[in-house]
């Protein structure tokens, strides 16, 4: 792992979990929104901004929103890509913190943003739910004993 990492905590004390993660912006969908509402730290390892095969050959630039520490909503272009010029482009792992917005601010696309969704899990509470549900299957187990 990355020593960049904006967690507060030491890994080890969480434990990480990765997920694949994607989005795709287009004139229908012109913008992408990663926002979570539980307690858990999360983070966006955006990898790749490609365009579809079926882009038309015009600048399409792509913008990330996040917030400052003044709230505002600033856009900040991360990608311009052109079929017949630079279809594609990788990032070795570009960090972002949610809440975070994508945008398709110029062109039609379709675009495919890909990369990572890292949570970090708090080990002491992901180890009591385990136990949790543990004990329910026990409990479950045992009623069916009884009938």
């Amino acid at each position: 792992m990355s020593s960049s990492f904006p967690f507060s905590r030491s890994l080890s004390e969480e434990r990480p979990v990765a997920a694949q993660w994607g989005c795709q912006l287009s004139a229908g969908t012109r913008s992408c929104v990663e926002e979570y509402d539980d307690f858990l730290e999360h983070l966006i390892l955006l990898r790749t901004i490609c365009l579809g095969a079926d882009a038309r050959d015009e600048l399409h630039v792509v913008a990330v929103e996040s917030k400052n520490s003044d709230r505002d909503l600033k856009p900040v272009p991360i990608a311009m890509l052109r079929p017949s010029v630079l279809p594609m482009i990788s990032f070795k792992a570009l960090e972002l913190v949610p809440p975070v917005t994508f945008v398709l601010k110029c062109g039609a696309g379709p675009v495919y943003l890909g990369g990572q969704h890292i949570t970090l899990e708090d080990a002491a509470t992901s180890e009591a739910h385990e136990e949790e549900l543990s004990e329910e299957d026990i409990g479950d187990e045992d009623d069916d004993g009884a009938s």
